[in-house]
């Protein structure tokens, strides 16, 4: 399977109606001023020529704002732009983020048109209360019809939801989940809702009116909708927003991050945790004492199954008193794992033979 690669472009802010009280399009794509043809022409050219694999597959995939919404003349200019590249074989598709509400057969015979392959749809929640508590400006019914209509007329469908938004319960963010299953996209991403500078939810935050989740919850809850999705093989391409020059630690003199589950490798700690988990529950059905313990995984595999800063290896031996041995094969599938036990403790009564 060739390897893919995404030549980024930030439209920040362009086509969105309103302001959703989480986001500053400018912080978090570190973009301050719109982009101009010779922008996205610069972009794609400094990609080509850092990218070592020239037979990878290349899409560039404009992101931020609402791409759709711009006015057709701009959205033609930049589409035309790229499309020039696909025309040279330089690269293989194109890729657009977009609200629900701004999906419609003449918009789509457009983006069909220049050849964009992926469409993905900022969806954050499908229950109406939380969406409108957010200032999103569409419903779920929107979200339905979209992906109906991205999917019939041959596009590949992309989600987006948010985890922590306001008023939001696991329970919604489970159901989010189940509903955009049914949907059928291809891929998700997951964002934990960050409080970001200059944006209503900071003006919540700092009145005691909205409190974050911390790492761990956020942690806790990415780790059950991961499991969903994986079970359905939607594709999960991130978890937690891209770490920039501005969103990063809250600590940081120039973060916009003002509070919330910022952590720059939060998508290990969701896989390592669920790694964890996996460990824990198959050494509970050997039901005896293990003091060591051999796990074989695939090589894409071992730093999760190490954890972040080799957390999974101190935390078994704190709470189990429990060594853990990670080794590799390339013949072990990724995802699964083969336990071997190396030592055990003896046996309660072995003590006073």
């Amino acid at each position: 399977m060739k390897k893919q690669y995404i030549i980024p472009i930030f439209v920040p802010h362009l086509g969105c109606p309103n302001d959703c009280k989480f986001c500053n399009q400018k912080s978090i794509s570190g973009q301050l001023k719109p982009i101009t043809k010779e922008d996205i022409i610069k972009t794609i050219e400094f990609y080509l020529e850092n990218i070592k694999d020239k037979e990878a597959k290349k899409e560039v995939a404009f992101f931020g704002g609402s791409f759709t919404g711009i006015e057709p003349e701009k959205q033609e200019e930049y589409l035309q732009t790229a499309y020039e590249y696909i025309k040279q074989c330089k690269i293989d598709s194109i890729r657009i983020s977009t609200r629900p509400d701004y999906i419609d057969k003449e918009t789509l015979k457009r983006l069909k048109k220049y050849k964009v392959e992926t469409i993905e749809l900022g969806v954050q929640s499908t229950n109406d209360y939380i969406l409108k508590q957010s200032n999103r400006g569409h419903t779920f019914a929107d979200v339905k019809k979209a992906s109906k209509l991205i999917r019939w007329h041959g596009f590949k469908l992309g989600h987006q939801m948010m985890v922590g938004l306001p008023e939001s319960t696991r329970i919604d963010e489970i159901n989010t989940a189940k509903e955009l299953i049914k949907l059928k996209p291809k891929m998700v991403r997951i964002y934990p809702v960050l409080v970001i500078k200059n944006t209503k939810l900071e003006k919540e935050y700092l009145e005691g009116k909205y409190k974050p989740l911390t790492v761990v919850q956020a942690v806790e809850i990415c780790k059950e909708l991961v499991v969903m999705f994986n079970k359905k093989n939607i594709e999960i391409i991130r978890i937690g927003l891209q770490n920039t020059d501005t969103i990063t630690s809250p600590d940081e003199e120039k973060s916009e991050v003002v509070a919330g589950p910022y952590h720059p490798a939060f998508r290990q700690l969701v896989e390592s945790g669920l790694w964890y988990d996996a460990i824990v529950s198959k050494i509970k059905q050997l039901n005896v004492k293990v003091k060591k313990v051999e796990v074989i995984v695939n090589p894409q595999d071992v730093n999760n199954v190490i954890g972040h800063k080799r957390e999974n290896i101190q935390k078994l031996k704190e709470m189990y008193t429990l060594e853990l041995i990670v080794k590799q094969d390339e013949n072990i599938k990724q995802g699964k794992m083969e336990m071997k036990v190396l030592e055990k403790y003896p046996e309660f009564l072995e003590d006073y033979k």
